[in-house]
């Protein structure tokens, strides 16, 4: 037994390191914002399309969750690109400063719009499929301009 999680711990540190980004650079830290953003966000729109279990409370704490998020992955961002590492983010992210913040007040408000619909409890699922739109609409937005897929 000790055998395998001594491997077992190996391994994680073996495919940690080959990942290639700093988990604590701005670049690690900013993506691992997004990862959890996208899985918050994936929750709320399976709720509403039925690929998960609709649950309230669950859905309540989850626009919250990710309005939170959504606020924190900018400051990642340095004013000039990172010499080095592999990113998804085009070059305009750096030229195109205002218009990428103003993208990300965009998300912003969307997801604090989110946040605002779930308050009107009971929920009802025909109410909420229009904010979460808007965030995912908005998330596709700046995507489209500052990611390179």
């Amino acid at each position: 037994m000790k055998l395998k999680s001594l491997f077992l711990v190996v391994l994680a540190l073996t495919l940690t390191a080959c990942g290639g980004v700093d988990p604590n650079s701005p670049q690690g830290l900013r993506q691992g914002i997004f990862k959890q953003m996208l899985k918050v966000s994936e929750d709320l729109g399976g709720m509403l399309r039925g690929r998960i279990a609709f649950k309230e409370q669950r859905f309540v704490s989850g626009a919250a969750e990710l309005d939170q998020l959504v606020r924190t992955p900018w400051q990642h961002f340095p004013q000039v690109k990172e010499e080095g590492g592999e990113t998804r983010a085009k070059d305009d992210v750096w030229q195109r400063q205002e218009r990428f913040q103003q993208l990300a007040r965009e998300l912003e408000a969307s997801t604090a719009a989110l946040v605002v619909a779930s308050a009107a409890l009971p929920l009802k699922s025909a109410d909420l499929g229009a904010p979460v739109q808007r965030v995912e609409d908005s998330c596709k937005a700046c995507h489209e301009e500052f990611r390179a897929f």
